[in-house]
């Protein structure tokens, strides 16, 4: 119990940057589901089971509209393909989690993966614990947010538009705090440059794909040049 105790205390500090995102965004994507018609329970099971900010996002149009699976699958699959990046990158992580592992998996996000790959829990504190509670809290605030917002949907009616820039700005943050906390810069320079090319060949709507894909390469390639200081996720 005290060594559990010990990695919640560890990870909550690393993770009040997400609690703000998360809440805010939650909020918003709350009362969304409610301007559709679901219920505070729906909009609870969708973020406790499905955990996909930006898929569920998407989501709501789908349940809106004529039902179409396949359809929805692709879309899915579009919007979290970026994830078959950080799992492949966490199968080393991840590997010795034991009963943690299926969890750790189920809840790596954006948020989450940032945080495990740069924040080092304090001597003493198990790293896999450390992870779970990092996890186990960001999905919390997400969930949280939600209902939050299902609750305030359905008694206020008030315009939401921007709210979502908050994930955004979440994101800019931990790339600033990475910037500041790391000697080489090469890969960040690397990963915004692939970014901003793909954004100008293929447009808002399909650079994401295209952008992940030429980072992997870039950097796999200069791997032998940037490993020494490129920080791991352990």
């Amino acid at each position: 119990m005290k060594e559990k105790k010990s990695a919640l205390q560890a990870a909550f500090p690393t993770t009040i940057p997400v609690l703000t995102g998360f809440t805010f965004l939650g909020i918003a994507y709350g009362i969304l589901m409610s301007s559709k018609g679901y219920g505070v329970g729906w909009t609870f099971l969708m973020s406790l089971v499905v955990f996909a900010g930006s898929a569920q996002y998407a989501a709501v149009t789908a349940l809106t509209s004529v039902f179409n699976p396949l359809s929805a699958l692709l879309l899915t699959l579009v919007v979290n393909a970026r994830h078959l990046f950080y799992g492949v990158s966490m199968l080393d992580t991840y590997k010795n989690a034991g009963k943690y592992k299926l969890y750790l998996i189920f809840g790596l996000c954006d948020e989450t993966f940032s945080i495990v790959c740069s924040a080092e829990p304090p001597e003493g504190v198990n790293r896999h614990l450390f992870m779970f509670f990092v996890t186990l809290l960001d999905h919390f605030y997400w969930v949280l947010g939600s209902v939050l917002g299902g609750v305030l949907g359905a008694f206020i009616s008030f315009n939401i538009k921007g709210l979502d820039f908050v994930l955004t700005a979440l994101f800019v943050v931990i790339f600033l705090g990475q910037w500041q906390t790391q000697k080489n810069h090469a890969p960040a320079v690397l990963g915004v440059v692939c970014a901003a090319a793909c954004l100008l060949l293929f447009g808002p709507e399909r650079f994401i794909i295209p952008a992940m894909l030429a980072i992997v390469a870039v950097l796999s390639a200069l791997r032998k040049k940037l490993t020494p200081e490129v920080p791991q996720c352990r």
